[in-house]
């Protein structure tokens, strides 16, 4: 289920949103409220929601300067404004860069409830495809049945993406074959050749970590098996069509 945080310091608003709601029925459960900024960072923290509706303007801590340190920190939960038309241009372009969607108060009856409806179901492709990548080492090929050395292969390339020197000849050593003989039956069974089955997987795996918003580009940089920051942005555009920055930029506002 969707875990759900409700941060507005208005006490009746606030208590409507978390009383009201029917929140098991949407696939929902409310883990904490909070009257402030600083209580929703706190929050955040303990009970790490997946979805934060908060209003714009809160004593102490506003609701935009939340969302901007949680972002700092890495965390890429989808959050929900709630905003007055007074506030609409004031919170205009923040809107844009952190949150799923807005409201204007006042709201009608059910309109909430779409909007929560609408980050569950993005969220639940999001956990359906992590699952799918998880389940699936051999996400991008043909079906059908592979021989002994190219499953292998494809394993040894999932435990060894991050090494640098990674490449056809450490695979081969590795199953006691020839670079030819792994390298003709990889193209055939697989239409990839080694090295740019060992990219396609690596650019696979950097989504996945940039999509976090936990790691710089650096850092993913490192972890998939690159010393060159340049030129793994340049192969990763090359591949998925975006800048790691900008792919990140995209994941942080889901």
């Amino acid at each position: 289920m969707l875990k759900v945080l409700v941060v507005d310091d208005e006490m009746l608003l606030r208590k409507g949103i978390v009383l009201e709601i029917d929140w098991p029925s949407i696939g929902c459960m409310l883990v904490a409220e909070a009257a402030n900024g600083i209580e929703g960072i706190e929050a955040t923290h303990k009970y790490q929601p997946d979805l934060i509706i908060t209003d714009i303007r809160m004593p102490k801590m506003d609701g935009i300067e939340m969302v901007k340190q949680l972002r700092e920190e890495g965390n890429e939960v989808s959050v929900i404004f709630l905003t007055a038309y007074s506030d609409f241009s004031y919170a205009q372009s923040a809107i844009k860069l952190y949150v799923a969607d807005y409201l204007l108060k006042p709201f009608e009856d059910g309109e909430l409830e779409t909007a929560v409806l609408r980050v569950r179901r993005r969220w639940e492709e999001k956990q359906k495809k992590k699952m799918d990548i998880d389940k699936d080492p051999c996400f991008m090929l043909k079906k059908g049945d592979k021989s002994k050395y190219v499953m292998e292969a494809i394993e040894y390339i999932s435990k060894h993406y991050s090494d640098e020197h990674l490449c056809i000849a450490t695979v081969a050593d590795s199953l006691g074959v020839s670079e030819g003989h792994l390298s003709h039956i990889f193209k055939k069974e697989t239409d990839y050749t080694i090295m740019s089955y060992i990219t396609q997987y690596r650019m696979h795996v950097a989504m996945k970590l940039l999509s976090d918003c936990r790691y710089k580009v650096y850092e993913v940089t490192e972890m998939v098996g690159y010393h060159d920051c340049t030129y793994f942005s340049s192969t990763f555009k090359k591949v998925v069509g975006v800048t790691p920055s900008e792919y990140q930029d995209r994941s942080a506002i889901r």
